[in-house]
């Protein structure tokens, strides 16, 4: 079965009912029927294709990419995909500064390893039975929100979000520090907030489960293109600044350059004709 009719079968055109729309994104949308908006399944295969394209790059260059989906419908998809590619998630609650603040998250990373060494040593029975109980207390909540982001020493090179209204919190440290987002998005969205927007229902477990894993494959590629790049000799001049990041830009104008100089913004007039709306 094709991409395609797996999306089509999982229900990612379905969008919210025409009352409940942003009109921003009135590029994706195909038409109504029964007063629901109808995404065009074009522009998600569109926005799918850019953003594995962009992730393959990303992770080759070293770089992580971190998968945000609160949402109950997507954890478990953003879960098994992401231990699978043994990249960054968060399924639980977003913690302010997760970004914009990571030397405390990290430190809070510490303190979680701190309390497995005492659960594992069985340390922790020398405490009083209320002081265990506390210290319990205080391993399950750090494990529950931080675990998935445990293995990430450094800011991630892109961040995934399912469901832009929902993980506004996330995009916005993203946004500020500069790191490039991709973003499930439905009608009800802002794709403002994304670098790569791809118009989808974010509600279904099923799409999004599609989504995610053709991401996480995407990432699996890079990783071979990295693991490629590392084996492979140097060349004699020993130029190591031909690695090197170049200055920091706008995530969308690093998007932009990339594509080339006549590359359409995802989601302009010009990238996708307006469909119909009313």
């Amino acid at each position: 079965m094709t991409l395609v009719h797996e999306l089509i079968e999982a229900g990612i055109h379905f969008g919210q009912r025409r009352s409940n729309w942003n009109p921003k994104m009135g590029p994706y949308i195909h038409g109504t029927k029964n007063q629901i908006h109808i995404i065009d399944i074009r522009e998600t295969i569109k926005g799918i294709l850019l953003a594995r394209k962009f992730i393959q790059k990303t992770v080759a260059e070293g770089k992580d990419v971190l998968f945000v989906g609160t949402k109950r419908q997507a954890r478990s998809a953003v879960e098994r995909y992401c231990a699978d590619a043994a990249m960054p998630y968060v399924t639980e609650r977003w913690l302010g500064g997760m970004l914009t603040n990571f030397r405390t998250i990290r430190d809070r990373l510490k303190r979680l390893e701190e309390l497995e060494g005492l659960t594992q040593t069985g340390q922790i029975k020398s405490y009083s039975k209320k002081m265990e109980s506390q210290l319990a207390r205080e391993h399950k909540k750090i494990h529950r929100n931080l675990n998935g982001v445990r293995t990430m020493t450094k800011l991630p090179g892109a961040l995934v979000a399912i469901d832009v209204t929902r993980e506004m919190n996330a995009l916005r440290e993203a946004r500020n520090l500069g790191i490039p987002t991709i973003c499930l998005i439905d009608t009800d969205g802002d794709p403002d907030f994304a670098d790569i927007p791809i118009p989808g229902n974010d509600d279904s477990m099923r799409s999004i489960d599609i989504v995610v894993r053709e991401l996480c494959l995407a990432v699996a590629e890079g990783k071979t293109t990295r693991s490629t790049s590392a084996a492979a000799p140097t060349d004699a001049s020993g130029d190591a600044a031909a690695g090197a990041e170049p200055r920091r830009r706008s995530s969308r104008s690093r998007f932009r350059a990339e594509e080339g100089p006549g590359a359409a913004e995802p989601g302009s007039p010009a990238a996708a004709p307006v469909g119909e709306t009313a």
